[in-house]
């Protein structure tokens, strides 16, 4: 089940729209698309996935992605990965060969600004329009219609999506050209992962000292050191908990699309490659499933 947390959907015409991959994002983000009045037609690798959801929320489903898409001005799109990407989009069952001319493909899978650029060039072939737009705010922003999206792509296929994405995003952003969501994303992810080993060793030498940490954290909250990470996981990481989102598998995939473009761009990331190789140990304890703030659990 995908079920929504309330979410006021903005006055916006009624688009006729598709969307591929209905994982613990692509779900709840096609079932705000529905309850916004959008006539959603879904595609899953699992079809029974795609059944469920078409029962729950009223849409329909189809076998392929180049079906699922007929008809429709929008596409969007959350899968795994480049790979699991091109599977759905080219090739002669993909969505490319089913879209109308004119329409726009929305991709949300977090990957490489490659296979954006790619993909981008394959779309404008046929006489269609592809962003690259990546997400952040983990399954909760999806079920809540809060993500935040960060897009790569023309201007005109921009304006197209905006409102229609608006109902499950809080902020729909275009960060330049093609490619340029994905490295936005790359940029957030670096961050996260920065951020996330500092709390880790924080809170791990407050519980040495022998401090209390929830009373630590609420003081230093409320200063220079407060972040999302804090507010939303310490306390958590404090008690061991880890089961809130975001995996240590993804983001290790994450990571390397960041490192791989770091490699060809020049930038110097020692600290990320760092976190990296310490997300692979997590990995090795067994934490594969465990949420990204589980980097602490190597500190103990």
């Amino acid at each position: 089940m995908s079920t929504l947390n309330p979410k006021t959907y903005s006055p916006v015409a009624a688009h006729r729209v598709a969307f591929l991959g209905l994982g613990v994002m692509g779900a709840p983000m096609a079932g705000h698309l529905a309850r916004a009045g959008h006539q959603v037609t879904v595609y899953n690798r699992t079809a029974a996935k795609a059944r469920a959801w078409a029962q729950e929320f009223g849409g329909a489903h189809a076998a392929t992605p180049r079906e699922a898409v007929q008809g429709a001005s929008i596409v969007f799109c959350c899968v795994g990965n480049d790979e699991d990407l091109r599977s759905v989009v080219l090739g002669d069952d993909g969505a490319l060969a089913g879209m109308a001319p004119g329409a726009v493909l929305v991709d949300h899978t977090t990957a490489s600004a490659d296979v954006a650029r790619e993909l981008y060039a394959a779309a404008r072939g046929r006489g269609l329009h592809f962003i690259d737009a990546p997400v952040s705010g983990g399954q909760a922003g999806a079920q809540n219609g809060a993500l935040t999206v960060m897009c790569g792509g023309d201007q005109d296929a921009f304006d197209t999506a905006a409102p229609v994405a608006a109902a499950f995003s809080r902020a729909f952003t275009r960060m330049g050209d093609s490619g340029a969501g994905q490295l936005t994303k790359m940029v957030n992810q670096i961050c996260i992962a920065g951020l996330v080993q500092a709390l880790s060793e924080a809170i791990a030498f407050g519980q040495k000292a022998g401090l209390d940490i929830p009373a630590v954290l609420d003081v230093i909250g409320k200063g220079a050191a407060q972040s999302w990470q804090m507010d939303n996981r310490g306390k958590t990481m404090a008690a061991g908990q880890f089961e809130f989102g975001f995996a240590v598998d993804w983001m290790r995939k994450d990571l390397g699309l960041v490192l791989d473009e770091a490699a060809r761009n020049g930038a110097r990331l020692p600290v990320t490659a760092l976190v990296d190789q310490f997300y692979a140990d997590v990995q090795q304890m067994g934490g594969r499933r465990w949420d990204t703030s589980s980097l602490i659990a190597r500190l103990r």
